[in-house]
């Protein structure tokens, strides 16, 4: 990241101006190795070594953080209502800088989302044309069969819009199945198997693109992306 030493400190540590004018007064900020309490010096992440307190800063000026967004809970950065939103689950410094939800979540399914200001990363991972696959693992009321995976591999007519080929794996007799979308239409994995015949019971996202969820994460726990998997999820 480039830009004035205090912004590029605040963008990438999290901290507000004055927070970030502060650590610098306290001369807890270096620039190849030489202390500088100087705010307004040009800086270059990638072609400087810049350290907060020892530590490297570095990034884009992005925040990317992966939640697993438990059942309850709205994939919203804000409800009028009250009820509890995806950003409601994250830090106050989190908050603050108010990162956008990529792709959203029925209330009653629970999974991985992606949260961001980069809103160029955020339409093309939600953008139909960019082909982002989804992945999730749907619980049926009953089981799915071979019929259904056929009618998953194909376009598939709802009405108001027709989908793009997926794919359905059939797990532990069909009753649990693999599914992968490209578009994530309104309730489009519920309306697909209703249009099958069947309910679906339990919904959850593993995947966005190359992004898994990870499954050391309990529901409503976060972490930011590590830099491999922010590599990889900007390639798209």
């Amino acid at each position: 990241m480039k830009g004035r030493l205090d912004r590029v400190i605040a963008a990438c540590c999290l901290l507000s101006r004055s927070e970030a004018q502060a650590a610098l007064k306290a001369g807890r900020v270096t620039i190849d190795g030489v202390m500088t309490r100087d705010g307004s010096v040009k800086t270059d992440t990638e072609a400087q070594t810049v350290l907060l307190d020892g530590k490297r800063v570095a990034g884009d000026g992005f925040v990317y953080l992966m939640l697993y967004k438990p059942v309850g809970v709205l994939s919203a950065t804000e409800d009028k209502k009250g009820e509890t939103t995806a950003l409601d689950l994250l830090p106050e410094c989190y908050r603050r800088i108010g990162p956008g939800v990529v792709g959203r979540l029925d209330k009653d399914a629970e999974g991985l989302l992606l949260l961001t200001d980069n809103g160029d990363l955020n339409h093309r991972l939600t953008s139909p044309r960019h082909h982002a696959d989804k992945t999730y693992l749907v619980t049926l009321d009953r089981p799915a069969d071979e019929s259904d995976e056929a009618a998953f591999a194909v376009p598939m007519d709802l009405g108001d819009f027709v989908t793009q080929p997926g794919s359905l794996k059939r797990l532990e007799e069909g009753r649990r199945c693999l599914v992968t979308i490209h578009e994530g239409k309104y309730h489009q994995i519920k309306r697909m198997f209703a249009a099958r015949g069947k309910t679906v019971t339990a919904l959850k996202r593993l995947s966005i693109g190359p992004l898994r969820l990870d499954e050391s994460l309990m529901p409503g726990a976060w972490r930011p992306l590590t830099e491999r998997e922010r590599t990889e999820i900007l390639k798209k």
